[in-house]
């Protein structure tokens, strides 16, 4: 198992610019692989999808191989796979179809770990169709989402759960296999968000439990669009709003319009550079998946260990990411000395000395004023798989110097 950080970080053009970034939980740098195959693919004829032309040739094999390169990286089913503008707009188009079978009495589980954008779909279908929402808590001081909490939520009425597989706030990753068998010894369905969790684990789709599985290439190197994943037996039995001459095919039935075929391309060159982290790795892409991504979690956890260990060594500091199970992703808060706005000045501090490290709730509100933050959160520091030894170090140079700075 080898992780070569040189050789990949060469890949990546914007990383020319000096800055070392810690904003991957909002979206990481784009390799050169994906840049060409998506010119390729808007540089070849293109047309929408068919077997007659060579741009209606490319369309359909741009989308074909899409689908099989993320049922590879989801170990899902490619008729399975779901393509749509955002992992939110996914969501949203979800929980209206199945909001159209639900009725007064039925019940939908949220969690408050969650990003909005697998509350609020939720929630609001939930409204308009006089159904109850129970909210699973989870425990600020640990950051931990546990069985218990999903219990206290779950009864014989639950339609469905809605539970991120990692929070993009603290990085918690609450136990899914077991949430799922509780939900659907309830009889409940579950939808799971992975748009944090695809880009630090290897994701399968069986193993996990989950219905319903969203993710957004651009977290783990692709373009910016979202992804869904279910079992294709599943998704044909849902009936989605759809113009009338599009195709009711699966999966093509929840695809609302023409699809964007360069990012589709991009995407796919996406999952073949996260084939390809462990050099060393054969066999098939799921092979080379499992491989590549067992390589960046060791390479992931080392860094995550110095973080940690650099700032318990820096006074003033509170750190809310504490679950024993969690992707390397970090949030912290500053002590009131520090004013009301410390981690933004931090923040534009650290980017003054080209280090990217964001400040905010970032959507996670409900996760944000359960950590008694408010909507302000904190300082968040998020790892990529071209995330350097060297960058940590200046990160954590970067907060000593803005601490002592703030505090004379």
């Amino acid at each position: 198992m080898t992780y070569d950080i040189t050789a990949l970080r060469a890949l990546f053009p914007a990383l020319s610019t000096g800055t070392a970034h810690f904003d991957g939980p909002g979206g990481t740098q784009t390799p050169r692989p994906v840049i060409e195959a998506i010119t390729r693919a808007l540089s070849n004829p293109l047309s929408n999808r068919g077997h007659v032309t060579a741009g209606e040739r490319n369309a359909d094999t741009i989308v074909t191989g899409a689908r099989r390169a993320m049922a590879d990286l989801l170990d899902a089913h490619p008729s399975g796979i779901v393509f749509g503008r955002s992992a939110t707009q996914l969501t949203y188009d979800f929980a209206r179809t199945l909001a159209s079978t639900w009725s007064p009495g039925d019940e939908v589980v949220v969690t408050r770990l969650d990003h909005d954008a697998n509350i609020r779909p939720w929630t609001q279908a939930a409204e308009r169709a006089g159904a109850t929402v129970r909210w699973a808590d989870f425990d600020p001081a640990t950051g931990e989402l546990t069985l218990d909490h999903l219990r206290a939520a779950l009864s014989e009425r639950t339609r469905l759960v809605a539970v991120t597989a990692a929070s993009n706030l603290i990085g918690t990753r609450p136990a899914i296999p077991e949430i799922s068998r509780l939900a659907h010894e309830a009889g409940a369905l579950v939808h799971v968000d992975g748009v944090h969790y695809t880009a630090h684990a290897l994701v399968d789709l069986g193993q996990l439990g989950a219905d319903f599985f969203v993710c957004s290439p651009y977290k783990f190197l692709g373009p910016h669009h979202g992804v869904l994943a279910a079992r294709p037996e599943l998704l044909d039995t849902l009936r989605p709003d759809k113009l009338l001459p599009s195709s009711d095919e699966v999966p093509e039935r929840f695809e609302l319009g023409t699809l964007p075929y360069e990012l589709l391309a991009g995407t796919s060159a996406a999952v073949d550079v996260l084939a390809g982290l462990d050099p060393d790795a054969a066999g098939s892409r799921r092979e080379r998946l499992t491989a590549s991504l067992a390589a960046l979690h060791r390479h992931e956890e080392t860094l995550r260990r110095r973080i940690d260990e650099g700032l318990a060594a820096l006074d003033g500091i509170t750190v809310h990411s504490k679950a024993a199970d969690r992707t390397p992703t970090v949030l912290l808060t500053l002590d009131e000395s520090f004013g009301a706005h410390g981690t933004q000045d931090a923040s534009r501090f650290l980017a003054e000395h080209d280090v990217h490290a964001p400040s905010g709730s970032f959507y996670a509100i409900e996760a944000s004023r359960r950590l008694g933050l408010g909507d302000s959160g904190g300082l968040r520091i998020g790892l990529a798989p071209y995330t350097s030894t060297e960058d940590v170090d200046r990160l954590l140079t970067g907060l000593t110097l803005f601490l002592k700075r703030a505090t004379g």
